[in-house]
């Protein structure tokens, strides 16, 4: 019998380091005392939050740690326990993330790729670009408008997407968010209209709500934005931007052919309505049509940020204007509202543009995403889900039996968190949809697991999903 009549709670008396780190520690003095035994079950982690008084994120962040060390295994559906010392167990590696617990798929991160030979890579990268700043560069404000490295290092990536691109027009970011902030301020002001996708990304949303501005969705189907009803919108709001993403779109995936891009472009042309095109997952599609910016870049500002094809903690994004005279534009607006991007993480990403880093993560992202995109064809229910080749989120299609709300509250009862449609509806009604972040799982082998779950759930009804539980 294992050995849990006892409630364990981890002793922390020192709190001069973070408080998940010293839960960690805690675990791993108890079990070298005997007092946590192999196969203990430890307390949910929410509940353990509970009697220390404090956030479940910070009780989350232990057991994770705690698994890092190889201390405990987590069990979907099941809990936390501690390993037995025979149990095989992977080395740790504090370069790279693990999940405990609940598996979190809310956040649309890029899939990691499996190589040790790249994390150094990345590294060594990081490392020369801290010595050649030095402390001065480091420690100082960068010289006013010395950012024509950084801006060559975007028409450097950008050159598959849009090659022959005159360096004055981009602008340099600190992520897509800060990208739309730049961008709704410079066009839009309280009180106006903009529209997008009936679905579209929450980060969009946010900034919108924030600065005053009123969303108008527009009808959507596979292909992405319907041309008519764009035309019908945009005829009768005015909006002052349109802001789409025509590859891989965030959450359905759908990627809009070459014919629709220029239906989309002519209406936008047609009443004078800039166009704000989130490029963000372009360069992972190999045989994307080319962007909206090419069709039309006199109206349209292109966003193309490094977070899903290279490193989400950059958050550095290329903004292609119009022309010189909006990208000054644009870059008063940063000024005002964010200053400026991170010159350090700026720097960074030049050196991994210049020297073949980032098109490395690039592909061996792409090659971890259709990997697991593989398994989701191999497990999931035929037609259950919309996804691309190359997308690492799946927007996952619900049988009649269940809600939304129900089949998102079942998935949390097995470990897995997961977006409802809600979150990106621009409109009154939202469809019985979930959007599946594959790439937050730690592998493949954890992949497996929750389309495994994914797969039995959407075999049964909420009643008898309840039973099984």
């Amino acid at each position: 019998m294992r050995p849990e009549q006892t409630p364990w709670i981890p002793e922390i008396g020192d709190r001069s380091k973070p408080v998940y780190l010293a839960i960690a520690d805690a675990i791993a003095d108890d079990v070298r005392a005997g007092r946590l035994a192999p196969g203990q079950r430890l307390p949910p982690q929410r509940l353990l939050a509970e009697r220390m008084g404090l956030d479940f994120t910070t009780v989350s962040r232990a057991y994770g740690e705690a698994r890092r060390r190889g201390l405990v295994d987590a069990r979907v559906g099941q809990g936390t326990f501690v390993r037995p010392p025979s149990a095989p167990c992977r080395p740790p590696d504090r370069g790279l993330p693990v999940s405990a617990g609940l598996i979190d798929m809310t956040m649309n991160q890029p899939p990691l790729p499996d190589g040790q030979e790249l994390l150094e890579r990345l590294r060594q990268g990081m490392a020369a670009v801290v010595t050649d700043m030095g402390l001065r560069g480091i420690l100082h404000y960068p010289e006013a408008g010395d950012l024509s490295e950084d801006r060559s290092a975007g028409t450097l990536w950008l050159r598959r997407r849009l090659p022959d691109m005159a360096v004055e027009r981009i602008l340099v970011c600190p992520g897509t968010q800060g990208s739309l902030l730049a961008l709704l301020t410079a066009l839009a002001r309280p009180g106006d209209t903009v529209c997008a996708e009936a679905l579209t990304y929450p980060g969009f949303k946010a900034v919108a709500t924030q600065l005053g501005l009123k969303i108008v969705g527009v009808p959507m189907d596979a292909d992405g934005l319907d041309p008519d009803a764009l035309r019908a919108i945009l005829a009768a709001h005015r909006p002052k931007a349109l802001y789409c993403m025509p590859t891989l779109h965030n959450p359905t995936t759908a990627t809009m052919p070459p014919e629709r891009r220029r239906a989309v472009v002519a209406a936008a042309r047609d009443h004078n309505v800039p166009i704000i095109e989130d490029d963000i997952y372009g360069l992972l599609a190999e045989d994307a049509a080319p962007p909206l910016a090419a069709l039309a870049p006199e109206i349209t500002y292109h966003i193309a940020g490094l977070a899903k094809s290279v490193s989400p903690m950059l958050r550095v994004a290329y903004v292609v204007a119009p022309d010189a005279r909006q990208a000054l534009r644009l870059a008063a607006a940063q000024r005002a509202t964010m200053l400026m991007a991170s010159p350090l993480s700026a720097a960074i990403a030049r050196r991994w543009i210049a020297d073949g880093t980032a098109e490395a993560v690039l592909a061996a992202v792409r090659d971890e995403a259709v990997a697991r995109r593989a398994l989701a064809d191999s497990i999931l229910p035929v037609g259950s889900f919309a996804a691309k080749r190359e997308a690492f989120h799946l927007w996952l299609h619900l049988p009649e039996a269940w809600t939304r709300g129900e089949f998102a509250t079942h998935l949390r009862t097995r470990g897995i968190a997961a977006v409802v449609s809600d979150t990106f509806a621009t409109t009154a009604e939202a469809p019985e949809a979930l959007r599946i972040c594959l790439g937050a799982a730690a592998d493949r082998q954890e992949t497996r697991r929750v389309l495994d779950i994914l797969a039995e759930a959407l075999d049964q009804s909420p009643a008898l999903a309840a039973v099984v539980i």
